[in-house]
């Protein structure tokens, strides 16, 4: 164990040990370097049609190949990272906003409180989560602020279910208890002194919930009810890629290889934390 190093510290080296959760990181990265400066480094839009160039295979001038409108595939992966990233940023920040303190007060204060917001998370987490997408969409109609919104409803539960467990957990310790003594209000004793204790299952619930969140858009992107076309989206490249499998196969391909890598990444790098955090407690005993 290095000494000198904090707890958060000696958790993210134990997480850039594991070389999975290195590699998912470094790619991650990328994704979010390129998307960032994509306006610069590429030399196509994604949204120029080219009908002199339809349903190109990879070659040096589009390195990804072109769509049936002769657009550049490169850049509409690139450009749909972007879409898929904001999605996901979005719906997890709805997600957690709401569940993070459903769960607190349900965990905090029990009684009816805690009887009447689980039972209000219950109903969320019975509905089948992109049955629920696809109808909200229905009704909000098809758009970047809908798609997130339904996802990030259907991440509400999860933050609820696991905020609460932790608070539960914690509510009896004799910190907290000592705090009460002390005259601490309600308030304070919640979001001074519980939460900042339980930030690690939320963390880790964030990193998942995102690649959860990317792999719905996709899908409902994918069905026709996600973000409506011309902008740039994995789902809907995938739909559209697989009437063209015969003329151009790796239309599809690249989009699909980028979603699966993502997801991929985001979910190994939400194991390798979840398990560096449970030994958390053993990190704050051997710091200084």
């Amino acid at each position: 164990m290095k000494a000198g190093l904090r707890p958060i510290g000696l958790a993210a080296v134990r997480v850039l040990q594991h070389r999975g959760a290195l590699l998912g990181l470094l790619f991650l990265l990328l994704l979010l370097l390129t998307t960032a400066l994509a306006r610069w480094i590429l030399p196509f839009d994604a949204l120029t049609q080219d009908y002199s160039s339809l349903l190109q295979g990879p070659n040096r001038v589009h390195w990804f190949g072109t769509d049936e409108l002769g657009r550049d595939i490169l850049a509409r992966v690139v450009y749909g990272a972007r879409t898929s990233l904001l999605t996901a940023a979005g719906a997890v920040s709805i997600a957690a906003l709401i569940g993070v303190p459903i769960g607190l007060t349900a965990g905090f204060f029990g009684g009816w409180r805690d009887a009447l917001l689980m039972r209000f998370v219950d109903v969320l987490l019975s509905l089948p989560g992109i049955l629920f997408a696809m109808a909200l969409i229905a009704v909000l109609g098809r758009s970047q602020t809908a798609a997130l919104v339904a996802v990030g409803i259907t991440g509400i539960p999860s933050f609820a279910r696991i905020t609460r467990a932790q608070v539960l957990s914690l509510r009896k310790r004799d910190f907290v208890t000592a705090v009460e003594a002390l005259g601490g209000s309600s308030s304070y004793n919640m979001f001074r002194t519980v939460l900042p204790n339980s930030w690690s299952p939320i963390l880790v619930q964030v990193v998942i919930l995102s690649s959860v969140a990317i792999l719905i858009e996709a899908s409902l992107a994918f069905l026709g009810v996600g973000i409506p076309p011309p902008t740039p989206s994995w789902g809907e490249m995938l739909r559209t890629g697989k009437s063209f499998l015969h003329d151009a196969p790796t239309y599809a391909v690249f989009p699909g290889l980028v979603l699966t890598f993502t997801i991929l990444s985001l979910d190994t790098l939400g194991r390798t934390l979840a398990k560096v955090l449970e030994d958390r407690h053993e990190i704050v005993e051997a710091a200084p």
